[in-house]
């Protein structure tokens, strides 16, 4: 490969053992994955008015624009959460980056339970959440048992986890959007992407960082292509 980079792509005339064709236009609320099954998926209206317990915005699935939208939302809110929330960004960048823009004294303000940053509660074998409580999260999977012992497990995105957090339920489709329209207005600086080389400490630490000439020659190729 670092002799000839080439990204894979599939042949023009590949044929696939199944095409799923969604029509976005159709989806007009949010979707959630049900206790206890990643493949128990509703729309939002079906479980509104569950109560929820604890929430966990972090793993993977999440990048430094969630975090942001999660603090905006909470920003709006005074006083401690109904919930336990759970904070952790996937990487140190993201951390320092949040601190940096003020966002963890948002999380803070609120009573925000911030872990280092990782895998934390998708672990399930680190921190847990309270036993069969209900919980909404932002990670890949809620298999029985994995956050917490008996715990009820929902997924969905990090911005209706962060209105979960301040409802302390399940909000319906319009609970939700009265909220997540806060953030139609400022969605270009909300989502903004976050690259190593705008983290002035990953810059300086790069300085002394040596990379062999046949990497560097192959990652100009590939980006060439």
């Amino acid at each position: 490969w670092l002799a000839n980079p080439k990204l894979m792509r599939a042949d023009p005339e590949a044929e696939y053992f199944e095409s799923l064709v969604i029509n976005m236009d159709e989806i007009t609320e949010p979707i959630v994955c049900c206790p206890n099954d990643p493949d128990d998926a509703k729309l939002l209206g079906e479980e509104a008015g569950r109560k929820v317990d604890e929430v966990f915005i972090g793993s993977c699935m999440t990048n430094i624009g969630h975090f942001r939208a999660a603090g905006k939302l909470l920003d709006q809110y005074s006083g401690q959460l109904p919930t336990r929330l759970w904070i952790a960004p996937p990487t140190k960048m993201d951390q320092e980056k949040l601190t940096e823009e003020g966002y963890y004294a948002k999380y803070g303000k609120v009573g925000a339970r911030t872990e280092m940053p990782g895998c934390s509660l998708c672990m399930g074998n680190q921190a847990r959440v309270a036993d069969n409580c209900t919980v909404v999260s932002t990670s890949t999977r809620n298999f029985p048992n994995r956050l917490g012992k008996g715990a009820d497990c929902y997924l969905a995105s990090a911005e209706l986890a962060a209105v979960c957090s301040v409802v302390g339920k399940l909000p319906t489709p319009e609970e939700y959007m009265k909220y997540a329209s806060q953030l139609e207005a400022g969605k270009d600086d909300t989502f903004r992407y976050l690259n190593f080389n705008e983290v002035e400490s990953y810059v300086e630490a790069a300085d002394d960082v040596k990379i062999p000439d046949d990497l560097r020659d192959a990652a100009r190729k590939l980006q060439a292509v």
